[in-house]
């Protein structure tokens, strides 16, 4: 059997093949009224046709856990019972293809509150739906990006209390796993880098502190999460700053403290807490950074990063580089790529018996 397609269970999710959908955001809710951060018939047919294609895992785009959460103000949000119906119609269908539906759940931190990225995603301000976005220090992302609010310690307990209420509604919507967003310049990712992080009380300075509160996070939502459901944590392995940001080294001493906090996979990917600086993106150019914590750690990890071909795919696993890959533009332009990969490394995919012509 191709290893691409062995199935893959983390305490008691099995999920039928390495093939999964990362989270990619399509600013396509309502930015206001009753239905703002639910999903819509978009998100249905978005996720519907990648289900149907064969993708094992689908990991439902940056779901915000409180409205100034939101990249956008098109984004979607767990803050509220609304969003969490809605998100049934989704998981419900997932389910029935045999798709492990998950959903990352996130906080934007200083890079909230910008336009959808299609229109070239500057900040926005309150006359477009925007807010004032939050940081562990008043450090704007860039020149163009408002000077953020400082977070207080009663603002990080909140936030951390938005993270374990977005989880509880996650499950009542049908998720199966649940992953935290640490990665990307976004709020966690923030704290995590000395190179956004200023902060001179226990949440910033030495590493201990720069992971504290990540860690609470963790524990408050790996609390409200059942025991024999997976979760998640997506992680920038580099700030691609050397040391003046988050290492490497630093990534695999912290998935070794994600694993005794209950986290059961590492999302490897890598940048974007700094602006204009140079990433030497090729094939599979994020995947050394999965490889070097699975070698080191006993996390299991997924690999991401331009990763386009069956063959390529198949080589990452069986070479023990990770434990599964993520597909995130090759599934944009191809949602069938599962079924496709199953052909020509000579495997076998559920197939919807609506679609049997196609096999």
């Amino acid at each position: 059997m191709s290893t691409l397609f062995e199935p893959f269970t983390l305490r008691g999710t099995t999920i039928p093949n390495r093939i999964w959908m990362p989270p990619m955001c399509q600013y396509s809710a309502a930015p206001e009224g009753p239905g703002t951060g639910a999903p819509r018939d978009w998100h249905f047919a978005h996720y519907a046709a990648r289900a149907t294609g064969g993708t094992g895992l689908i990991v439902v785009e940056a779901t915000a856990v409180s409205p100034e959460g939101r990249i956008s103000p098109y984004d979607l949000g767990l803050w509220n019972d609304a969003q969490a119906e809605a998100f049934r119609r989704i998981t419900r269908f997932l389910t029935e293809q045999g798709t492990v539906p998950a959903v990352q759940l996130t906080h934007s931190g200083r890079k909230a509150s910008t336009d959808r990225t299609w229109k070239g995603g500057a900040p926005v301000g309150p006359d477009a739906y925007g807010w004032q976005p939050v940081a562990p220090s008043p450090l704007p992302f860039t020149a163009e990006h408002p000077v953020p609010t400082e977070l207080t310690a009663d603002g990080i307990r909140d936030i951390v209390g938005r993270f374990a209420d977005a989880a509880r509604r996650a499950l009542t919507a049908g998720f199966e796993v649940v992953e935290i967003h640490g990665a990307h310049g976004y709020l966690l990712n923030e704290f995590l880098s000395p190179y956004s992080n200023h902060r001179t009380d226990a949440y910033g300075g030495s590493y201990e502190n720069r992971t504290r509160f990540p860690l609470e996070v963790v524990d408050a939502v790996r609390e409200v999460w059942p025991d024999d459901k997976p979760l998640f944590f997506r992680v920038s392995a580099t700030d691609w700053l050397g040391e003046n940001g988050w290492t490497a080294d630093d990534t695999v001493r912290f998935a070794a403290d994600l694993r005794a906090h209950g986290v059961d996979l590492l999302d490897v990917s890598t940048g974007g807490n700094a602006a204009g600086v140079h990433v030497p993106a090729g094939p599979g150019y994020q995947v050394p950074f999965a490889n070097r914590v699975k070698a080191e750690t006993s996390l299991p990890v997924a690999a991401v990063g331009l990763i386009t071909e069956a063959g390529q795919a198949e080589k990452i696993l069986v070479s023990g580089e990770a434990d599964a890959v993520f597909l995130g533009r090759e599934l944009l332009r191809n949602p069938s790529f599962a079924r496709l990969a199953a052909r020509e490394l000579g495997a076998a995919v559920r197939v919807p018996e609506q679609y049997h012509r196609s096999v």
